[in-house]
C-alpha cells in the first residue's frame, strides 16, 4: 500500500506541474495583447532581442565594394528611434569625418554632402532604441568605386606667383571633358578686391578665366579646383582637390608698331620708353593683336621646323625670350640683325629687339626682360595680318566681353 500511495503522489506532482506550466503559457498567451502590464512569453521563457541588423538598416550594406558615387548612404531606423550616427571616410591614407543630421522624427541619418566620394572606405557606427525601448548598436564599412581612368587640369599660372595685369587663368584638362558643366562648376575663381570673372571653353579640354577688363595691380586671385571625383567624361573623374592663390603686380602694358618699327613700354599708364624693333618681314607678317607673357627664357633655341617653316633657321642661344602665342610667336633679342630693329622688318613673325650674342641688361633686350613678368601684354597693331587666336596663347583679350561670357557651359 505505501507504494502505491508513493506512486500516486508522484503522479499528482506531475499532473500539478503540467497544469501549473499549462496555466502560465494560457495566462501568457491570454495577456499578451492587453495593455494590463502582465509578463508576456518571451519574457516568461527569456527570448532572444532582436538583431542588430534588424533595428539599424545601414545602406550601402556591410561590406559592399565598389560602391558608385550615385549611391545614396543611410541609416535608419524602422521602429523606434536613432541616438547617434558617426560615419568616418578614410581616403588617401588620412580620416575624416562625414557632417550629416538626424531627420525631425528620429528615423533617419543622411550626410549633408550626398555624393560619396570615389576611393575611399566608409565606416559607420550607429546606436538606436527600438520600439519596446531596447538599445542597440551597429557597426557597418563599405568601400566606393575605385576609377580605371581620372583627369587632371594644369593650371596656369602657378600658385603665389606674381603676374602681370593681362594673366588669364587657364585650365589645360588631360583628358576631353564631355560634362563641361559639371567641370566647370567644380572651378571657383575669386578675387580681391572683388571684380566679375567669367569662363569660357575652347573645345573639350580647355577652360579659360578672365575679367573683363586687365586685372587692377594689387588684386589677389584665388582658385579653388574641386575636380575630384567630378565625372568629366563617361567613366573618367576628376582627381585634384586644391587651392592655390596668385597676386597682381604692377601694370606694364607694351604697343608694337610694326609699321613704325617702334615698342612703346607704358608702365601703370605711364610711358616709360620707345624702343626700337624688328617685326616679321612681309612673308612672314606678324600677328595683331593683344598677346600675354607665357613664359620667359634668358636664353632658348628656335628651329623653324618646330613652327611649321621649313629648315630657313637654327639658332641655339636666343637671348631674352619671351613667349607670346603657342604658335610660335616670340618677344626675343636679336644679334644676328643689329641694324634692323627701328628701321626695317626681318624676323620670322616674332618682335626682335637689338641684343649681342650672350645678352646684355645694357641692350634694349635685356632692358625690356629685366622689367618684364609673365602676365604682362604686348599689343601688336599695324602689321599686314590676322588677329591673334583668343585660343592661341592667352590671347583671350582679343575677344568682347558678351562673345567671351557666351563661352560658358553653366547656363
Amino acid at each position: 500500500m505505501r507504494h502505491a500511495k508513493g506512486r500516486a503522489r508522484r503522479a499528482g506532482a506531475a499532473l500539478a506541474a503540467v497544469l501549473t506550466w499549462a496555466a502560465l503559457l494560457a495566462g501568457a498567451a491570454g495577456c499578451s495583447s492587453d495593455d494590463t502590464g502582465g509578463l508576456g512569453l518571451d519574457h516568461v521563457l527569456g527570448a532572444k532581442p532582436p538583431a542588430p541588423e534588424d533595428v539599424i538598416r545601414i545602406s550601402p550594406d556591410d561590406g559592399t565594394k565598389a560602391v558608385r558615387p550615385g549611391d545614396r548612404l543611410t541609416v535608419r531606423v524602422p521602429h523606434g528611434h536613432l541616438e547617434s550616427v558617426n560615419v568616418v571616410r578614410s581616403q588617401d591614407a588620412q580620416d575624416s569625418p562625414v557632417p550629416g543630421h538626424i531627420g525631425p522624427d528620429g528615423t533617419t541619418w543622411r550626410p549633408d554632402d550626398p555624393k560619396l566620394a570615389l576611393a575611399a572606405k566608409y565606416t559607420v557606427d550607429a546606436v538606436a532604441r527600438d520600439g519596446e525601448g531596447h538599445r542597440s548598436a551597429r557597426h557597418t564599412t563599405f568601400t566606393t568605386l575605385v576609377p580605371d581612368e581620372r583627369f587632371i587640369g594644369y593650371v596656369t599660372p602657378e600658385n603665389r606667383a606674381t603676374v602681370g595685369t593681362g594673366m588669364i587663368v587657364s585650365l589645360a584638362f588631360s583628358r576631353e571633358i564631355e560634362d563641361r558643366a559639371a567641370v566647370e562648376r567644380a572651378v571657383q575663381v575669386t578675387a580681391k578686391p572683388a571684380v566679375e570673372i567669367r569662363p569660357h571653353w575652347f573645345g573639350k579640354n580647355r577652360l579659360d578665366f578672365r575679367p573683363e577688363h586687365y586685372w587692377q595691380p594689387g588684386t589677389v586671385v584665388t582658385v579653388g579646383l574641386g575636380l575630384r571625383d567630378v565625372e568629366g567624361a563617361r567613366g573618367v573623374y576628376g582627381l585634384q582637390y586644391k587651392t592655390f592663390t596668385f597676386t597682381i603686380g604692377r601694370s606694364q602694358v607694351s604697343l608694337v608698331d610694326a609699321a613704325a618699327h617702334t615698342m612703346q613700354v607704358r608702365r601703370d599708364g605711364a610711358l616709360l620708353a620707345t624702343v626700337p624693333i624688328t617685326a616679321g618681314a612681309p612673308e612672314h607678317t606678324t600677328y595683331n593683336g593683344k598677346m600675354v607673357v607665357m613664359e620667359m627664357h634668358d636664353v632658348t633655341r628656335m628651329n623653324s621646323r618646330t613652327v611649321g617653316f621649313g629648315g630657313e633657321y637654327d639658332i641655339p642661344d636666343v637671348p631674352h625670350a619671351l613667349k607670346l602665342t603657342d604658335s610660335g610667336t616670340f618677344l626675343h633679342g636679336n644679334y644676328w640683325a643689329p641694324d634692323a630693329p627701328g628701321h626695317v622688318n626681318v624676323s620670322h613673325g616674332c618682335v626682335g629687339l637689338r641684343d649681342v650674342k650672350g645678352g646684355s641688361s645694357d641692350t634694349p633686350a635685356g632692358w625690356f626682360y629685366d622689367r618684364s613678368l609673365i602676365g604682362d601684354v604686348v599689343e601688336v597693331v599695324n602689321s599686314k595680318d590676322k588677329t591673334v587666336s583668343p585660343d592661341n596663347g592667352l590671347g583671350g583679350w582679343n575677344m568682347g566681353w558678351k562673345e567671351w561670357k557666351a563661352g560658358s557651359s553653366v547656363k
